[in-house]
């Protein structure tokens, strides 16, 4: 079956499309000592002697593929430097500032690690006393109905078996939980949830379709009894025959929280499920938690959601944790979630103390730019909006992210960071790409896609050759995104044929 859903496919997260695969589609010419490379030979993996390349022929390759006519109209930036000492081995619009999607997560996400350490973890706790319970919700973005038994079923072990009135906190993040300049339809996208401080299975909850009768619409379920209460769904779909074409669009109602899910289902096809974000994601969470304490036979009062960052002097009486931050930036950077990202900035804004009287995600930007800036990053050649890159007010050069990536590998958290980057033909958004080439299991990084947008950005391990760092940014393209990754493939497949030359 194949959705299109609020044209996700080329948003930021993107995994569906990034999942799928494609052929690469290697046109380039690689030529050394008047030898021409059959791109074949490279795609099979065959090693010799005329796959490999000087750097000195390095800039006419690149060049060869990025003037092919039909990029004419692109605006392509890259930078590719040796890792240490570092050394330029091609440059383009280098300095000049690009729409770069998901790279952002790794300006958030090294931010973080530098700041916070990989060994922090994100708390969940309940404090309370004389029969009232407070929860306070720090961002936890790893939390999900588990966690919320486990703080009942400790609650539980204490003796409490009734609550007079339950207290969810979501003031921890002072702002708004959706940013301003995503576009609308991302917001009613699973890739563009709310973030907020009582982050629940990742703000997201799933409706099930099922065929009914011929002719008649398809059966819409929701999977989380809370989930009703949130939306509206306008049904248009059709159960068609058997053998049919199944496929559904959904779209966003604007200013509604309304879904709209058109389209048809074969009546023979087995139920599909799809995901959509969680309108008030507050309640959502102290629905759930009311659940999970009545599971423990434990009676719950009055309740409710306050906005509210006021710290207790109530004794804590449970409390759960996240995972090491170590394996939070790689569940950011692996599948490239949003969610992630725009969490662990907020909570960089919660440790930013410097700047009062702002948001947190605010707090959170300025403290990226400060720790980069730290680190020998270009404070001017990088502008961001959000954490994850869905907004396309960010604006970065291929510079800065290299600068970035440079500066980390640096740094003792240098390994950590690495292995948090998707792995080509291996691991995370680039398990599809490189499959059988040479970059297989030796190119470590962050990719990035929104609608005319397609970037990739990180480290070479060149076996002939030594560790490389590059970006490649595709702006205002009209092409698929497929066909602008298969071009930015060829270039990534040349560096991993570098060889020394004298």
């Amino acid at each position: 079956m194949k959705f299109k859903r609020l044209t996700a496919v080329g948003r930021t997260v993107g995994c569906l499309i990034l999942f799928l695969g494609f052929p690469l589609g290697l046109k380039a010419v690689y030529a050394e000592a008047q030898l021409v490379v059959s791109p074949q030979s490279i795609v099979s993996g065959k090693q010799n002697s005329a796959t490999n390349i000087c750097p000195a022929q390095l800039p006419e390759a690149i060049d060869a593929i990025v003037d092919r006519p039909e990029h004419r109209r692109l605006h392509w930036g890259i930078l590719i430097q040796t890792l240490s000492p570092s050394r330029t081995l091609y440059s383009r619009n280098a300095q000049q500032y690009f729409i770069p999607a998901s790279n952002v997560k790794l300006f958030t996400t090294a931010a973080a690690l530098l700041q916070l350490g990989s060994n922090f973890r994100i708390r969940t706790s309940v404090y309370g006393k004389n029969g009232v319970l407070r929860l306070v919700g720090r961002g936890d973005p790893s939390l999900t109905d588990a966690q919320l038994r486990d703080l009942a079923q400790q609650l539980r072990r204490q003796g409490i078996r009734q609550i007079q009135q339950l207290i969810v906190q979501d003031g921890y993040f002072q702002g708004l939980p959706l940013h301003p300049t995503w576009e609308w339809e991302d917001v009613y996208a699973d890739y563009g949830a709310p973030v907020n401080s009582l982050i629940l299975n990742q703000n997201v909850v799933e409706l099930q379709l099922s065929p009914q009768e011929l002719g008649q619409p398809v059966k819409i379920t929701w999977n989380d009894p809370f989930a009703a209460w949130q939306w509206q769904i306008e049904n248009q779909t059709l159960t068609a025959a058997s053998g049919g074409k199944s496929e559904f669009e959904v779209n966003g109602i604007l200013g509604k929280s309304s879904l709209q899910i058109r389209g048809q289902m074969a009546i023979d096809s087995p139920p599909e499920v799809l995901s959509v974000p969680v309108r008030n994601p507050g309640e959502h969470f102290l629905q759930h938690f009311k659940l999970a304490l009545i599971q423990e036979g434990i009676i719950v009062g009055q309740s409710q959601v306050i906005d509210s960052a006021e710290k207790t002097n109530e004794p804590e009486l449970a409390f759960v944790e996240s995972p090491r931050l170590s394996q939070l930036i790689a569940d950011t950077n692996l599948p490239s979630n949003n969610l992630y990202a725009e969490a662990l900035l907020r909570t960089l804004g919660v440790n930013n103390s410097t700047m009062p009287n702002q948001y947190t995600d605010s707090l959170g930007l300025n403290l990226i730019k400060t720790t980069l800036a730290n680190l020998g990053v270009d404070g001017e050649s990088f502008i961001l909006a959000d954490g994850s890159g869905l907004s396309r007010r960010n604006l970065v050069s291929p510079l800065s992210l290299v600068q970035t990536l440079q500066a980390i590998s640096q740094s003792p958290q240098a390994e950590i960071y690495r292995i948090s980057l998707p792995v080509a033909g291996v691991s995370g958004t680039l398990r599809n790409r490189f499959k059988d080439t040479p970059a297989m299991g030796i190119v470590y990084a962050k990719t990035g896609t929104l609608t005319g947008v397609v970037t990739l950005s990180g480290y070479v391990d060149a076996p002939n050759y030594e560790k490389l760092v590059f970006s490649i940014m595709v702006n205002h393209s009209n092409q698929p995104a497929r066909i602008i990754r298969s071009s930015i493939d060829e270039i990534v497949l040349l560096l991993t044929q570098l060889r020394r030359c004298e």
